[in-house]
């Protein structure tokens, strides 16, 4: 079960994460780790390794590596190992950090900032989500056009994600389908944004929370009546007939 994070298992926003829920998917992963009648949990989100690692620790995640960054990094937690997409370049690393620099320099005044902890891929906030999606994402797609960088701009719920466009969790699932010898017919996975599609394009089965954009919810097998982790433990609870 490849699994969203954000606005998944945790909220999008500042809210406390639900802890009890969390707690029913960390121990409905250890049952998991068990027995085969029901999918181990795969973290496979936006957020750096470190992020990611957290999440693993809570969850039990130890059994297929998690996704990071959009899929430019595959993180095993098991092993304390991590290891870049091969299809990433110097020149790729070099476009990122040459975008990191732009926005603190020219957004950085308008009170713009960049997420840490990032090293593929880049994340800009700015207390205004408004204003971002309006004035930002078009500023920065005709800087990366002009720039001939091989990058994406997306929106989500609270940032403007930026990430090389050969790049995707689709293509990370892809790489621990190969390594793992994993059965597509036998994989599911849970979003909640359109960028999540290419989570439901690897996928036998695909879940949505009550949260989750409408567009996506189109795509979805199943969507929860309930929203963030409690969602995800109805949808865990549906797949092994509970």
């Amino acid at each position: 079960m490849f699994c969203d994070v954000d606005g998944c298992l945790m909220p999008e926003g500042q809210e406390s994460s639900d802890l009890i829920a969390l707690q029913h998917v960390a121990e409905y992963n250890r049952y998991a780790m068990q027995d085969e009648d029901r999918p181990v949990i795969v973290p496979c989100t936006g957020r750096p390794q470190p992020y990611a690692e957290a999440v693993c620790r809570l969850l039990g995640c130890s059994a297929i590596p998690a996704i990071c960054e959009h899929g430019a990094w595959i993180y095993d937690f098991a092993a304390h190992r991590w290891s870049l997409s091969p299809t990433i370049t110097n020149d790729d690393l070099r476009a990122v950090r040459e975008l990191e620099s732009w926005v603190r320099a020219e957004l950085g005044p308008r009170g713009c900032f960049l997420q840490l902890g990032k090293t593929a891929s880049a994340t800009v906030f700015h207390d205004d989500v408004s204003w971002l999606a309006a004035e930002v994402v078009p500023v920065l797609e005709r800087l990366i056009a002009s720039k001939g960088w091989p990058m994406r701009v997306s929106m989500t719920w609270t940032c403007i994600n930026v990430d090389l466009a050969h790049v995707s969790k689709g293509r990370a699932i892809s790489r621990l389908i190969q390594q793992f010898q994993l059965d597509p017919a036998r994989l599911a996975g849970i979003g909640d944004t359109m960028g999540d599609l290419a989570i439901r394009e690897q996928v036998a089965w695909f879940g949505c929370p009550a949260n989750a954009d409408d567009q996506l919810k189109g795509h979805a097998d199943a969507v929860s009546p309930s929203s963030l982790a409690n969602g995800v433990v109805e949808m865990l609870d549906q797949l092994i007939g509970v």
